[in-house]
């Protein structure tokens, strides 16, 4: 799905910003870049600047037109700070774009459309487009660089996309970041309950008391690592008890 969604820059000036706008997409699973009459490219420069995404600098499209880059695509938004007097519907909301654009990736390509760093898109360009968005920002200074006008909407296409069943998304942790089982919670207070009973702080059963720890802990959800790490210290201490409390 997200293979479908392409990335369409507009006779982009620097070079620079084509290697971060790569990097942008990179980092939210996106790697369609076509370029449309950029000013300079290839460059070391959009090489530099991808700092790990120079695949996509790489395999990048070069047209010669919007109409050439868009020819395939079923929805095409035009990223836009201002809002156009043209009949095109506009998304207030980059996520409520995102949404939809993700709908239609699901089986054709689309296309987000980024214009000149200065200048933005034309109205012409603007009219090769289905639909337009913009991202809120301070109305006092909404400048947004290219790149991060790409980052932003690059993560609420990757948003939308995970949250979709088809995703199969699921975030990577490490073993020892993950929320212990019920089994390893169990034994944990069972270890708690037996050294506070030979330290001397239980001295009879108080079933009050341990189930306030548990909630107590339940609040904490410590970590599989965090957990093996408090077991460590109630052994450590029962080492340390009287023979006479074991």
């Amino acid at each position: 799905m997200l293979s479908n969604i392409r990335i369409v820059l507009v006779q982009t000036y620097h070079p620079g910003n084509i290697g971060a706008s790569a990097r942008a997409m990179k980092t939210m699973g996106l790697d369609d870049l076509v370029l449309v009459n950029p000013r300079q490219f290839p460059d070391p420069e959009a090489t530099r600047l991808a700092a790990g995404a120079e695949d996509l600098v790489e395999n990048a499209r070069v047209v010669g037109s919007l109409g050439e880059a868009l020819s395939d695509c079923v929805q095409v938004v035009g990223a836009s700070a201002r809002l156009r007097s043209l009949p095109l519907p506009h998304f207030d909301e980059p996520d409520a774009m995102a949404r939809e654009l993700v709908e239609h990736a699901a089986t054709d390509p689309v296309a987000l459309v980024f214009g000149r760093e200065r200048s933005g898109l034309t109205n012409d360009e603007i009219r090769l487009c289905s639909h337009q968005v913009s991202i809120p920002a301070n109305p006092e200074y909404g400048i947004l660089n290219l790149s991060q006008a790409v980052q932003v909407l690059a993560y609420e296409v990757f948003k939308a996309w995970r949250q979709r069943p088809e995703s199969g998304y699921r975030p990577q942790r490490p073993e020892e970041e993950r929320a212990p089982s019920r089994e390893q919670l169990g034994h944990f207070h069972h270890h708690l309950s037996r050294v506070m009973r030979e330290s001397g702080f239980l001295t009879q059963p108080h079933a009050r008391t341990e189930a306030q720890l548990q909630a107590l802990f339940a609040r904490a959800q410590p970590s599989r690592k965090e957990l093996s790490l408090l077991r460590g210290l109630l052994a450590s201490l029962e080492v340390h008890l009287p023979e006479e409390g074991k």
